[in-house]
């Protein structure tokens, strides 16, 4: 099992204070650019992009990213963040064309930057709004994973639903649930992810990862507390979660999705942390 980290939730450590002295672009700092070479040498096996932010960037930028990459030694096997807040996949202001010219867009840059897993969380993007019939909210988002899946399989991507805790969407909100839709929609392109900051906060069982072990092709782990770098147990929940991933043989991905205020501290910590829980 890999280990990687998630660069976008980095972002917040520099806060951007060293703007003046920066030398890229506010859009490539957003993906986390300033912090790819680091999470190489903290001993991360890959970094995970945010996809909605790579792809806001100019050809040029991107270009950098991917220099940015090969200069660190580091891959990026997978990109979380898969749609921005401003496209709308629920509602009556959903709008199919935009979608889709988006995903073809965004595949294709996660394809060119190595990646085979996109996340698809996207709380904002996907929350059902407020009056809206939650059914036909869920209908809209099978819908459009069931029509994007061709570009993914033709990206060589694998969609992970991301299941988000209810404070940060009203749709799908368990592992369980992102197994019925993943199932719903019936695509081998699209599989689930599982987050225990998301899984935790819902106080999901454990089980649930093994009952469903076949779809599941990504994982993203932090801390409860303030989502941060894990470097000890939460609970005995934490604990079957682990256990888990180890009685179903997982052996794919395992992101840190987690902030931090002290990175060279805390990253090797959580890596020793993780490796103990995983091997």
């Amino acid at each position: 099992m890999k280990i990687g980290c998630c660069s976008n939730m980095l972002y917040r450590e520099s806060a951007r204070t060293d703007s003046e002295n920066s030398t890229v672009s506010e859009r490539l700092a957003q993906t986390g650019f300033e912090f790819i070479e680091r999470i190489a040498r903290a001993g991360f096996d890959y970094v995970e992009l945010p996809l909605a932010q790579v792809t806001a960037l100019i050809e040029a930028e991107f270009k950098i990213l991917q220099e940015q990459l090969k200069t660190s030694d580091i891959t990026c096997p997978a990109c979380n963040n898969f749609f921005p807040t401003d496209i709308r996949l629920t509602g009556p202001d959903v709008n199919d064309a935009q979608v889709d010219a988006y995903v073809t867009k965004a595949l294709q840059r996660a394809a060119a930057l190595g990646a085979s897993r996109v996340v698809f969380g996207s709380g904002p993007a996907k929350n059902v709004p407020t009056g809206f019939p939650m059914a036909e909210g869920y209908r809209q988002v099978q819908r459009m994973l069931k029509r994007i899946a061709p570009v993914a399989l033709a990206n060589k991507i694998t969609i992970a639903i991301e299941p988000l805790r209810k404070q940060e969407c009203n749709l799908i909100n368990t592992f369980a649930e992102g197994c019925q839709l993943a199932r719903d929609v019936d695509d081998a392109s699209v599989k689930v992810l599982v987050d225990y900051y998301h899984l935790g906060t819902e106080r999901e069982p454990a089980h649930h990862i093994i009952d469903n072990a076949e779809l599941l092709c990504h994982v993203h782990t932090a801390r409860l507390a303030e989502r941060g770098f894990p470097t000890e147990l939460d609970d005995e929940l934490n604990l079957q979660f682990y256990q888990a991933l180890k009685t179903i043989n997982y052996s794919g991905g395992i992101s840190l999705e987690a902030y931090t205020n002290d990175f060279a501290r805390e990253a090797p910590a959580a890596l020793e942390f993780l490796r103990q829980q995983i091997c």
